[in-house]
């Protein structure tokens, strides 16, 4: 770590990767949250399966499952993990999606990044296969809620649950 506490500065300030290779590997586990809220009618047509594109919320799965696998490409100073694996699960609201996007790993740093790209992507995809029919859509409240393993250990946002319709 830097004077500054900044671990992604080298001590001239400049960006780099943290060197994680000193550490141990764990089991890591991240939960990120998220949701696309949208019109009635649209919520709606994506529940029927009734949107010109196809099936969102199986594409929209295998975007999360693609975009975790490949965070460190997005991301330039995240490490490239072996995912063990990642669960999305959707639920389809009167007027949104909610998202929930669960990452796990056995390595030597954490996967909240992979947990929450993997929500975002998933969201944008949603967003993508339904502006044709609302582009008043609006993507948010994603979020890391839990993360499990490593130095810092266990981390629950307030008001976590297991099952998101009840928290």
């Amino acid at each position: 770590m830097t004077d500054s506490g900044l671990t992604h500065l080298d001590p001239s300030g400049r960006a780099r990767m943290v060197d994680v290779t000193p550490k141990d590997p764990t089991h890591r586990r991240a939960v990120a949250r998220g949701t696309v809220t949208m019109t009635a009618e649209t919520a709606s047509a994506v529940a029927q399966g009734a949107i010109k594109k196809g099936d969102v919320i199986a594409v929209a799965r295998v975007a999360a499952i693609q975009a975790a696998k490949r965070t460190s490409d997005l991301l330039p100073l995240c490490h490239p993990l072996l995912i063990g694996a990642v669960n999305v699960n959707f639920e389809i609201n009167d007027t949104s999606v909610d998202i929930e996007a669960q990452v796990e790993t056995v390595d030597r740093t954490g996967v909240e990044m992979e947990a929450l790209t993997a929500c975002s992507v998933a969201a944008l995809t949603i967003y993508d296969m339904c502006k044709s029919m609302d582009r008043s859509m609006v993507v948010g409240d994603i979020a890391l809620w839990e993360k499990t393993g490593g130095r810092s250990g266990h981390y629950r946002r307030p008001g976590f649950t297991a099952d998101p319709k009840s928290g």
